[in-house]
């Protein structure tokens, strides 16, 4: 008989990158409401293990926050071994570590007959540190985990990798070519490792979140000086069909589903959770 409910899930590890981001703290928090233990990996120490404290008082359920780099295999080995010795096993994967940066956008939305004498303001100005680091980030900082804590699901026989892709893996917003072809590439990704690891007990999905207002898209977003949004924050509010931003909380649904056993025959998809961004045609 089937199982409606996500009991499941007590007493599972889950490791998350970018863990103590916006997002990621949203996860956590629902996965510890859940009973899964989590160990929350970031770049910032301090934060990862002040949340990991706060998880623990909160929901009663064990936590660790642990300094990683998604890009350095061999500090994610390091950090596979202490989650190993504190938790024993890991059950879960979010990759979560992300993110966009002003060093891979271009100022100009496109080029035009008009422009055409501010060529650096658009593609050809792209400063190539600034794009690899964005796409780096992205795609082997979803890549490099799952090969380090992938090795260990496969060796037990089950778990679940969730990679957290975006609405701009479909339909490349202008200005950030490096976000979108990465999490493009993270579409790709999922689908193939999804392939490979079918017959081993592990599932491989993502999640593809609409238009979240995060500390990485801020800028693009929001006008600091007035608190408005900006030009380009309100065409994107005019073409999601719920009229406004996705909350964190509002991917923790479909996180539970794909991370528990109600969804044990579903490995290789991108959900989108979008407010409706996806059916919308523009008029």
């Amino acid at each position: 008989m089937a199982n409606y409910n996500f009991d499941d899930l007590k007493g599972k590890v889950c490791v998350i990158t970018g863990g103590a981001g916006i997002i990621g703290t949203s996860m956590v928090k629902v996965l510890a409401a859940a009973g899964v233990k989590t160990a929350i990996l970031d770049l910032r120490e301090e934060v990862a293990r002040s949340l990991a404290d706060e998880i623990t008082k909160e929901f009663g359920t064990e936590s660790e926050g642990i300094e990683s780099n998604v890009l350095d295999k061999e500090d994610l080995i390091k950090s596979r071994e202490e989650v190993l010795r504190k938790f024993g096993k890991i059950d879960i994967l979010i990759n979560g570590a992300g993110g966009n940066s002003p060093e891979a956008t271009t100022q100009l939305e496109e080029l035009t007959g008009e422009t055409k004498d501010m060529m650096e303001e658009g593609f050809f100005g792209l400063k190539m540190e600034g794009f690899k680091k964005v796409f780096d980030l992205n795609f082997i900082g979803t890549l490099l985990p799952s090969m380090v804590f992938g090795e260990e699901m496969v060796k037990n026989g089950k778990g679940s990798i969730i990679n957290i892709s975006s609405m701009n893996s479909y339909k490349p917003l202008t200005k950030i070519p490096a976000y979108s072809a990465a999490k493009s590439a993270v579409n790709n990704f999922t689908e193939w490792l999804a392939v490979h690891f079918a017959k081993t007990g592990v599932r491989v999905n993502a999640i593809a979140p609409g238009f979240f207002l995060t500390n990485q898209n801020r800028f693009l977003l929001m006008d600091e000086s007035s608190g408005n949004l900006t030009e380009r924050g309100n065409k994107i509010i005019s073409n999601t069909p719920m009229g406004k931003f996705g909350e964190p909380e509002d991917l923790q649904g479909t996180l539970l589903y794909l991370v528990s056993d109600i969804s044990a025959f579903v490995t290789g998809i991108v959900i989108p959770v979008d407010g409706g961004y996806s059916a919308f045609g523009g008029v």
